[in-house]
């Protein structure tokens, strides 16, 4: 098997990435209330139900992913506000996009198969 090109891999690591950080039920509990509106780290922790240092190791898998980002209000620097990068889920959208037609390629090879040969 010849290895990725990096122009191959780097796609790849990006949806190993993306897949990894929505496994988490609480992840993808905070990417749901984030389409909604970009939100304080507070709010989401009250949200998800879950302590502060909690949510924050989620945020940080969320972040890392790239995902989310964090952003400062000029008010206060102490504010964390987060919001989602559309990115991600626009690779995810093309991978599932690709399977998706694959399988629909080999699903209609499948039946003209059976039917030849019935």
């Amino acid at each position: 098997m010849k290895p990725a090109r990096s122009s191959e891999a780097r796609p790849a690591r990006s949806l190993d990435r993306t897949l990894a950080a929505l496994a988490d039920p609480h992840r993808r509990q905070v990417i749901e209330l984030l389409r909604e509106r970009p939100r304080r780290a507070g709010e989401l922790a009250a949200a998800v139900g879950l302590a502060p240092p909690a949510l924050s190791r989620h945020l940080g898998k969320l972040k890392a992913s790239g995902l989310i980002e964090e952003s400062h209000p000029a008010f206060d620097a102490r504010v964390r506000i987060y919001s989602l990068r559309p990115e991600p889920m626009a690779t995810l959208k093309i991978w599932l996009e690709r399977t998706e037609q694959l399988w629909a390629e080999q699903l209609a090879a499948f039946k003209a198969h059976v039917e030849r040969h019935s």
